[in-house]
């Protein structure tokens, strides 16, 4: 590495180096007895959002790097295969036309949505050529501008139903936009529709009486497949190429989840990075809104574009600013090859390998060689005292409840399959959820403590989701399913400490460089399929499903 090249690296240091872990303790905690002490926000009283982006906008040098050197030829022969860098180029060297994006997307959605039931809601296919055709490019103008998206159902939008599929919003529909959504909007994106979700935010698609609805991408013939959830919706239309990218909303694995299996690239950012006003809420101090996207790239454009403060949700306050993201998710090179931009230990618990099995242990091992490859060091870091008791005591169930409250008093029956676990959530004694919240606090301490000061990153579960530290989850394989020989995505998450997104965006970002597995796009439906869910009774989920696994 040249002298310049350190010099580099040493300035441009990634946030979570400088970041205060007491201070981030301490903060936690604030919210967590914030939570318990009942201070919640409403939503409804507040003003609309502000429009700033987080981490700037326009020509600025926020954008630098973010759209694509190179272009995949068979891309731009079909234009839904594109990545949005790579969409955002083909707009700048006149290659393709936002009009000409919208076309080749309505053009699946008229052939595919039938069968995959990506969406809840979506304009008229006139509507959206017409605002396709109204983008217009400058230099002033985002990668997003012209870019489809699918927003979940629970995202606020102006005017539009939002209902969270689940009876207890049918008729909403609001009078202003969610942060999120107006900062999309602002930075030039196209809502291609409501994507169905998991109702309330719990589990896959399905209607109130359990019928599933949305099916996997990568298994569009079969519904007993999950899309995983609660964005299932999202990662059905992302990977079946029915959006560019969209987001979703993660309290216990909702954005990583389906990221792992559809094939995603998902980022669940640092709790407080980004607003929830105008998002329906599960809990006040788990929810996080994120992007599922196609590669770090997609998800760091994503993310850049509506993180940071807001005046009207006082947990995205008082942060460290919102860094060069793009900049992270930037490929780094030394010497031609692609190269991790700043030297990082990656820690895996001893269970990665152990409890792998015949088929995913080499495309582990191949993981852990290949971050090697491109830079990485790789420890096995074993697991704390107390790691199991602890990550296992960060229920939602009381503040679940406590947020449904009004609505579970008016009529339980609009909570259909919900109600066993939000009455479980009444029976909740404050001491029993003080307890929990204490827990989640010593969970946090022994993260920070016993896990990163072994490694930068860790690749784990949604343990950290509870705690409030960032994930990204990417693919690094494809696997079979032995009973149908159907394709099965395999993936897993990454976890970083507080404000660790720019770390996390630069490892799996040389990661993708030299891999191809987040290239690969699932089968399209087969005619068969669209017969076989008009004449044959709908799936329904199963009496003992436990949508817990899928919040």
């Amino acid at each position: 590495m040249t002298v310049e090249a350190r010099q580099d690296m040493a300035v441009d240091a990634p946030q979570d180096m400088a970041i205060d872990r007491r201070w981030f303790l301490s903060r936690m905690a604030a919210v967590w007895a914030a939570a318990g002490a009942g201070t919640l926000l409403g939503g409804g009283a507040l003003a609309a959002p502000a429009l700033a982006h987080g981490g700037g906008s326009g020509g600025g040098s926020v954008w630098e790097g973010a759209y694509a050197k190179t272009i995949r030829r068979a891309a731009l022969g079909d234009p839904t295969e594109l990545t949005i860098s790579e969409a955002a180029a083909a707009f700048r060297r006149r290659l393709l036309r936002p009009v000409d994006l919208m076309e080749a997307y309505l053009e699946r959605l008229g052939k595919f949505e039938e069968i995959y039931k990506a969406f809840l809601w979506r304009p008229t296919d006139a509507e959206l050529l017409a605002a396709a055709r109204k983008v217009r490019l400058d230099s002033r103008s985002t990668p997003l501008a012209g870019i489809l998206t699918a927003e979940k159902d629970n995202y606020y939008t102006k005017g539009i139903p939002t209902t969270a599929m689940s009876p207890v919003y049918a008729d909403f529909v609001p009078e202003y936009d969610s942060t999120v959504h107006a900062r999309l909007k602002a930075a030039g994106a196209i809502m291609m529709g409501k994507a169905a979700m998991g109702p309330l935010a719990s589990g896959r698609a399905r209607l109130a009486d359990g019928t599933a609805t949305t099916v996997n991408a990568w298994t569009p013939d079969d519904i007993r497949y999950s899309p995983s959830g609660s964005s299932g919706g999202t990662a059905t239309a992302v990977a079946g190429r029915l959006s560019t990218s969209g987001t979703g909303t993660q309290t216990g694995g909702s954005i990583t989840s389906p990221s792992q299996a559809q094939n995603l690239t998902g980022l669940k950012p640092t709790f407080g990075r980004a607003s929830l006003f105008g998002i329906v809420p599960l809990t006040f101090t788990r929810d996080h809104p994120g992007p599922l996207a196609r590669d770090a790239m997609d998800a760091a454009i994503m993310l850049q574009s509506f993180a940071g403060p807001d005046k009207n949700d006082p947990r995205t306050l008082g942060m460290p600013p919102v860094p060069n993201l793009v900049k992270a998710a930037t490929v780094y090179t030394q010497r031609g090859k692609p190269k991790v931009r700043w030297a990082t230990t990656v820690g895996y618990p001893p269970d990665f390998l152990s409890g792998a099995n015949a088929e995913t242990l080499p495309m582990r091992q191949s993981l852990l060689d290949t971050l090697v490859k491109v830079g990485c060091r790789v420890e096995e870091v074993p697991y704390p005292a107390d790691w199991d008791l602890l990550s296992g005591l960060s229920s939602t169930a009381g503040e679940a409840t406590n947020m449904f409250l009004p609505f579970l008093r008016k009529d339980v029956s609009l909570f259909a399959d919900r109600l066993p676990g939000f009455l479980n959530g009444m029976f909740r004694s404050s001491d029993n959820y003080m307890k929990m919240l204490q827990a989640r606090y010593q969970f946090l301490r022994l993260v920070l403590d016993q896990v990163f000061d072994k490694c930068d990153v860790f690749l784990t579960g949604t343990v950290f989701d509870g705690i409030g530290l960032p994930l990204i989850a990417f693919p690094y394989g494809m696997g079979v399913d032995t009973t149908t020989g159907l394709p099965v995505p395999r993936g897993t998450t990454l976890g970083a400490p507080p404000f660790g997104e720019e770390r996390l965006l630069a490892v799996i970002a040389a990661y993708q460089a030299v891999t191809d597995h987040h290239l690969r796009r699932p089968p399209d439906p087969t005619v068969s399929a669209a017969r076989a869910r008009s004449f044959t009774a709908p799936y329904k989920v199963p009496a003992d499903y436990d949508a817990s696994d899928e919040t």
